[in-house]
């Protein structure tokens, strides 16, 4: 990456997203961030410089920086991922850490946070702005939607199919082919052996809708 990058969200994300570019030698510019509190002070050597709606610290980005919107909560972040790509017409990066293990063959959209030791299998595909933790397993050929999070130490299974939004927990097994529509939510520590409903909650081994 040839331009620094500005890490939108000084939370836990935003901290991880550090990691993951600091492990590339990626310069960070700085942290934007909603809590007026937090400017000024550092995250290491990062400098948080401001609010996420400041227009000056926003107009760098495109021109003389690159972006990663660093935030959990799927809103919030659907929410800047619009205002970055109408209003500064930038597509934020991906922060990969060198530690996480990609097949050749792999699909990436944009925006995605990859943690450490995570793996991704040959002919998987993610989407865009996805949350895949550290340790997270995708084996080969399973298709993730936008916004997807995966929690750390879960694994995908072979061939499965997780639409838009789809939050899976930490530990928690998708057996493979199976099928998860979008905004449904998994359990920590769940084995998912049936397909997920569109915005079903489920939980337990096996997993049931609570």
């Amino acid at each position: 990456m040839e331009k620094p990058v500005m890490i939108l969200g000084a939370g836990g994300m935003g901290k991880a997203a550090m990691e993951a570019f600091l492990s590339n030698d990626v310069v960070i510019y700085g942290f934007l961030d909603e809590d007026e509190t937090l400017t000024g002070r550092e995250i290491g050597d990062i400098a948080v410089l401001g609010q996420m709606d400041d227009s000056g610290l926003l107009g760098v980005i495109g021109k003389d920086c690159e972006a990663f919107v660093a935030t959990e909560e799927v809103e919030l972040r659907k929410n800047l991922v619009e205002m970055l790509t109408k209003e500064r017409k930038v597509m934020p990066v991906n922060a990969i850490h060198k530690q996480a293990q990609l097949a050749t063959s792999v699909v990436l959209g944009h925006g995605n946070y990859i943690g450490p030791l995570a793996s991704l299998g040959a002919f998987a595909r993610l989407g865009s702005h996805g949350n895949i933790q550290a340790g997270a397993i995708i084996n080969h050929e399973a298709r993730l939607g936008d916004y997807v999070q995966v929690g750390s130490g879960a694994v995908i299974g072979a061939g499965a199919q997780l639409a838009d939004e789809v939050f899976v927990g930490s530990g928690a097994v998708v057996v493979a082919g199976i099928k998860v529509g979008a905004g449904a939510r998994i359990g920590a520590g769940s084995v998912v052996v049936q397909d997920v409903k569109e915005g079903e909650t489920v939980f337990g081994n096996p997993a049931q809708p609570v």
